[in-house]
């Protein structure tokens, strides 16, 4: 029932992204440089995966072991620093655990794959308003050129021979938070979805007038119309709640303040117990995908089920 329900709705969402490339055009992959550091080998990457611009990335592997790796794929944020992209994989930030994911990631038997994405790392020198309606004009989404370059990054890890393909997370902290909802919702490929502080809502921004303290970069231009089409679908499994506010506090005020409190708590927890497994890292298996929750909205329509405060899993997760 829930694959009858979430498959036409994921090909909704998919067509809410704009004028997208083929997502069947052959991968293009250039290895720039390999080495080894303390606890992983790096691999950097030049892909090919729009046919558009280049996408360089980072593919970090353990040391020790053989064979095929579980892996994630690390998105970055945002938080307007448009020179780090991929290098937050690598080196971290501020807001983030320390020490950084690539390291922490190896260090447990995992492989990942960080890439710059539009705007971001090497791929900077436009700003985001310029793009973003460059793009609008051409009939595509500046998000769904994102998202697209997220997905095929998924396609580069699962024909590799070093990665399992049946073990593959996402993960990502404030923009790249909502890269890893919209990447598990869109590819069945996921199996585990970590995401850390970004629930950034829309409805909020709007009461509160609020909508320019935040950036343009993944706004989804009709959205809002198909939820609203969903809503008055007549076969929706009755077991899934509506998506969008349902369980809210009243004032979106405080509804984004306690938000800030909470994501505040889970990094200061982070930083003091110096480990990976803190409070701030949250995750949900994707296995069961028929349910949504909470303000995921569109995206819960089609499996990405609000997490719980939970630790990161082991290495035999998944």
């Amino acid at each position: 029932m829930a694959n009858e329900w979430q498959n036409p709705r994921r090909k909704d969402l998919y067509r809410l992204l704009g004028d997208l490339p083929d997502p069947s055009r052959p991968i293009g992959v250039r290895k720039v440089a390999e080495e080894t550091r303390e606890s992983y080998v790096l691999e950097t990457l030049t892909l090919d995966l729009n046919g558009i611009e280049d996408v360089p990335a980072y593919f970090v592997r353990p040391q020790r072991g053989n064979g095929r790796y579980p892996v994630v794929l690390y998105n970055h944020a945002h938080g307007g620093d448009y020179v780090l992209g991929k290098d937050e994989l690598l080196n971290g930030r501020g807001a983030i655990y320390d020490p950084p994911y690539a390291e922490a990631l190896a260090s447990r038997g995992y492989a990942a794959l960080a890439i710059d994405t539009w705007l971001f790392g090497e791929r900077r020198g436009r700003s985001e308003s310029e793009l973003f309606k460059q793009m609008l004009w051409q009939g595509q989404v500046l998000w769904g050129m994102m998202v697209y370059d997220s997905l095929r990054a998924i396609d580069y890890l699962s024909s590799r021979a070093d990665v399992d393909p049946d073990r593959i997370a996402t993960l990502g902290l404030s923009m790249g938070s909502t890269m890893a909802w919209w990447v598990a919702a869109l590819d069945e490929r996921v199996k585990v979805c970590i995401d850390l502080c970004c629930l950034t809502d829309f409805q909020a921004l709007i009461e509160t007038r609020g909508l320019d303290g935040h950036g343009i970069y993944y706004y989804v231009p009709p959205a809002q119309a198909i939820r609203h089409r969903w809503d008055q679908r007549v076969d929706r499994p009755a077991t899934t709640p509506l998506p969008g506010g349902q369980l809210r506090p009243a004032h979106p005020a405080k509804r984004a303040g306690a938000r800030r409190h909470r994501a505040a708590e889970g990094v200061r927890r982070t930083r003091q117990s110096g480990r990976l497994e803190a409070s701030a890292l949250r995750h949900r298996p994707l296995r069961d995908r028929g349910h949504a929750s909470g303000d995921y909205g569109v995206l819960g329509e089609v499996g990405v089920r609000k997490p719980a405060c939970t630790p990161l899993p082991g290495s035999g997760v998944f």
